[in-house]
């Protein structure tokens, strides 16, 4: 095994944590100009903080009981320390004809699930965030106005919906440079049937990908959009699923997000390898891998959002 070896691989995994494109909807808003600070180093505790001018940041949004429950650790007059979601996978176990090498092939392939598995969460907590906590005036939570797709089941999202969704969002004097609209999987495909206003508008046919401005939204699409509900124990309330909690199909809609680009703060943290070699386990004599990443996606204010389910 080269004695570069975790130098070598580490540099590679944070460089495709931080790069591989799969959440365009965040893609041009900068990071947070602040310095990560790490406590607990390498403890079951540890975590990366940083510290915000509460001139910039409404608490209120720092303090989300369903996606980010001890986000906000303090605050003074003049600040709040944030601290920044932690993502660990489970350990793997790797043959030392696995790890023998430095290629980025080599390391590709024993580090794929694990990088694959901190993007995929991490960009599922961040688009939880950005969504609107429940239907308010200045969080408009709208339910969408076609036909249905089956008896009782959910309606299709129409052009008139779009109208609407952007309607309400005037009403909540939101900026109109900057809105971005991620679209459902059900939504967007919804729109594509309507073939003779928004087949070629919605998909650029070189790259497949969606990037078009309909209604003033920047589109956008995601598989991990959060789910609401009708919050019987509070009049019937549009609601947002709890993150992580398993949606029930029949009460439970995955919702399209709308969030305003200037009204985002990101930050990515540290990212961390761990890893024991074969040599220190006699017992199975298999090298032993996980990593821990650190991030956090927020809106500033608890406005300039919307969603439609």
């Amino acid at each position: 095994m080269p004695s570069t070896f975790p130098e070598v691989w580490l540099s590679r995994v944070v460089m495709l944590i931080t790069s591989l494109v799969s959440a365009p909807w965040l893609d041009g808003i900068p990071e947070l100009d602040t310095e990560v600070l790490e406590v607990g180093s390498g403890s079951a505790s540890e975590q990366n903080l940083i510290h915000i001018p509460i001139e910039n940041f409404e608490v209120d949004c720092l303090i989300n009981n369903t996606a980010y429950p001890i986000a906000l650790q303090a605050y003074t007059d003049t600040e709040a320390v944030v601290a920044l979601d932690k993502y660990q996978t489970k350990v793997t176990t790797l043959s030392d004809d696995q790890i023998d090498g430095a290629a980025y092939s080599k390391i590709d392939s024993a580090t794929r699930g694990h990088v694959r598995s901190m993007r995929t969460n991490k960009f599922k907590r961040a688009i939880h965030s950005l969504a609107p906590n429940l239907n308010t005036a200045s969080t408009p939570v709208l339910v969408t106005t076609g036909a249905e797709v089956t008896p009782g089941g959910r309606k299709r999202f129409v052009y008139a919906d779009l109208v609407r969704l952007k309607d309400s969002l005037d009403q909540a004097d939101c900026p109109e440079e900057g809105r971005r609209l991620v679209l459902s999987t059900d939504h967007m495909n919804d729109l594509l049937l309507d073939r003779d206003r928004f087949a070629d508008k919605l998909v650029n046919h070189t790259s497949g990908k969606a990037a078009p401005i309909i209604c003033g939204f920047e589109i956008y699409s995601y598989l991990g959009n959060p789910y609401y509900f009708e919050d019987t124990d509070n009049d019937d309330v549009l609601t947002k699923l709890a993150f992580g909690e398993i949606p029930d199909p029949a009460t439970d809609f995955r919702a399209s997000i709308v969030f305003l680009a200037d009204n985002v703060g990101k930050k990515t943290g540290k990212t961390k390898q761990y890893f024991a070699s074969a040599e220190k386990d006699p017992e199975t004599q298999t090298n032993k891998l996980n990593y821990r990443h650190y991030f956090i996606a927020v809106p500033v204010q608890m406005k300039y959002m919307a969603a439609i389910i």
